[in-house]
């Protein structure tokens, strides 16, 4: 199982950050949670949120207002949009597959490489 995120890397504040998981070798319609976490040097790892197999959402409660992820299944792909960032929103951005929600370590399952986005002017 390949998973790949893909997006901009500079999001300016107030705006919307999206990346979309590109997975091969699975499909996003399988028993998993299809998740999304991001780590910074300060807080670590922490959960964004996560769609189910067969399109149930689930989201971190501090992010839920802001955060949502959607899937295309005829591309194998799901995204994340969290609206509104702020500076404190940067941080290295990771796609998974996970067996269990929230994900608290990247021990377990697959995960992409990561991507830093940053939100600055």
């Amino acid at each position: 199982v390949q998973l790949q995120e893909s997006g901009p890397g500079l999001v300016q504040p107030s705006q919307t950050l999206s990346l979309t998981c590109t997975v091969s070798g699975a499909s996003i319609t399988t028993d998993y949670y299809w998740s999304w976490i991001r780590q910074t040097p300060g807080k670590g790892l922490e959960w964004v949120g996560a769609i189910g197999y067969v399109g149930s959402v689930y989201y971190n409660p501090s992010l839920k207002r802001r955060a949502s992820i959607s899937r295309d299944t005829s591309k194998n792909q799901f995204t994340l949009h969290l609206t509104s960032v702020t500076p404190e929103d940067t941080a290295v951005y990771y796609c998974g597959r996970a067996t269990q929600r929230p994900v608290t370590t990247t021990s377990r399952g697959y995960w992409g490489k990561g991507t830093l986005v940053t939100v600055s002017l």
